[in-house]
């Protein structure tokens, strides 16, 4: 599975076409207070899970459905991670999961067979951010290169200190934070920062890195620690941006590129820029109150992602997709 972009708005050119052509680490319960008049004796439940970069995006939905609904339908948004949420998602657990990667050959299998069709649905752009303390004065722009030597698996034991990415770098302490394996957003770092080895094989990214799946925690990490250098999506940077810097990524033009939703809409921002999505159970938009939240969900996505610190697609791209949900067209789209 190949999920470099080096333009997200081709990628979703070809998904858009895709899409006309086809036709348990954390969990928070987002609702908010009503008259208890107004609350029936049983709420009917929506069950969402997986990655927290798509996390911010649901819980804003989320939020919003409710006050709309006045209480009568609760929505659980949980964070597992990209992988923990297909693993519930195939399993029946949840009706919705959030992946910040698209689905893998091996969870289409298992969601197979449990009997469990899936609609996907991109739903905005994230540009993953590089970020590093703010006494940091010295990377403050980075290569893709420099990042690999910090990352990949030889590194491990070996390069802990920062004058062993780039000799003009300090001699101090490298610290690092990431999410940790279950989450999207550490498959696409892994391919794109981390990439092969000699023999032409993935590598893996060095084990000896504090790990999580919430992003709050490693914002907290890196805001602590001098030496520090980590990653997580765009939302968490820009919630965080007045205690954290940024990183400009050297992009395959030579030009050292800050995340920021113009970099991500002009393609700038490369290779770090990419779709994230949602995936829905087909069974369960047999459900009246997941049908409604979907509908919600399409039609709010675009102010609603702006909002939080995510890049909302062109309007082509969410009719697109708004069609394929209305149709339960099931299956992958993106990569086909």
């Amino acid at each position: 599975m190949n999920l470099i972009l080096k333009n997200p708005l081709v990628a979703l050119t070809a998904i858009s076409l895709a899409l006309v052509a086809c036709g348990d680490k954390k969990e928070a319960v987002i609702e908010q207070p009503v008259a208890e008049s107004a609350v029936p004796a049983e709420r009917l439940v929506i069950k969402i899970d997986g990655s927290s970069t798509v996390f911010p995006i649901t819980e804003a939905v989320a939020e919003d459905f409710q006050i709309q609904e006045k209480g009568a339908i609760q929505v659980t948004v949980g964070i597992s991670g990209t992988g923990g949420g297909f693993k519930k998602f195939c399993r029946g657990e949840v009706d919705i999961t959030g992946a910040s990667r698209p689905i893998k050959d091996s969870e289409m299998k298992l969601c197979a067979e449990a009997g469990i069709k899936f609609i996907e649905l991109p739903v905005a752009f994230d540009a993953l951010t590089v970020v590093i303390n703010k006494e940091n004065n010295w990377a403050t722009q980075m290569t893709v290169e420099q990042l690999r030597t910090a990352w990949q698996s030889a590194a491990q034991d070996k390069v802990n200190n920062w004058n062993q990415i780039d000799p003009s770098f300090p001699s101090e302490p490298l610290r690092l934070y990431g999410p940790g394996t279950d989450s999207g957003t550490f498959d696409y770092f892994k391919e794109v920062v981390v990439g092969k080895k000699a023999d032409g094989t993935q590598d893996d990214t060095r084990a000896d890195f504090t790990a999580s799946e919430d992003d709050n925690v490693l914002v907290q990490g890196v805001l602590s620690d001098q030496g520090g250098l980590g990653y997580f999506g765009f939302a968490y940077y820009k919630e965080n941006a007045d205690k954290l810097t940024g990183v400009a990524i050297v992009n395959d033009q030579g030009v050292p590129v800050l995340p920021s939703i113009e970099s991500v809409n002009s393609g700038a921002y490369n290779p770090l820029s990419r779709p994230i999505f949602i995936y829905v159970a087909e069974q369960s938009m047999k459900k009246g109150e997941v049908k409604k939240f979907m509908d919600y969900y399409m039609a709010n996505v675009p102010k609603l992602s702006n909002e939080v610190g995510y890049v909302a697609m062109p309007d082509p791209f969410y009719q697109a997709a708004t069609a394929r949900l209305a149709s339960l067209k099931t299956g992958k789209v993106f990569g086909v």
